[in-house]
């Protein structure tokens, strides 16, 4: 993107503060992109970017999805990923994020469980004069089933 006074500069866009919501006819998105929108409609069929659709059928995009077109960009350009290879880093991220989020999921339960088990034992639970756990056990039980018949 060039400045008024003709410098180029780049522009980052964290995938985290975009909007999902589908919202940019292709011809907008493709130019927030720098991209042509029949390469946006290739991209769509090739499955890397799934923009939304009206009711006509038209395309919708989010800035979600310029983001992460504008990252399909760069690296085809600037490090000569083809775009096979690109599409399985998008699917790679994304179940990286799912991971994540599994993980802080997991996390956050440990976290109340430890909590409610530290609220069970200092109220007195389990009760230790009703379950001994200290106590030396050596009788051997025997079982045999009966036979119907």
């Amino acid at each position: 993107m060039n400045d008024d006074d003709g410098t180029e500069r780049e522009i980052f866009i964290s995938f985290e503060a975009v909007s999902d919501a589908k919202v940019l006819i292709i011809s907008i998105a493709a130019r927030l992109a720098g991209m042509h929108p029949q390469t946006l409609r290739q991209y769509d069929r090739m499955g890397l970017v799934q923009p939304g659709r009206t009711s006509g059928g038209g395309r919708r995009y989010s800035e979600r999805d310029v983001a992460l077109l504008r990252e399909v960009q760069r690296l085809s350009q600037e490090q000569g990923v083809n775009l096979a290879g690109i599409k399985r880093i998008i699917e790679l991220e994304g179940q990286v994020g799912d991971l994540r989020q599994r993980v802080a999921d997991l996390e956050a339960e440990l976290v109340r469980t430890r909590t409610r088990l530290a609220q069970i034992e200092a109220a007195g639970f389990p009760r230790r004069d009703l379950v001994p756990s200290n106590q030396h056990q050596t009788a051997l039980v025997v079982w045999r089933p009966t036979k119907s018949g």
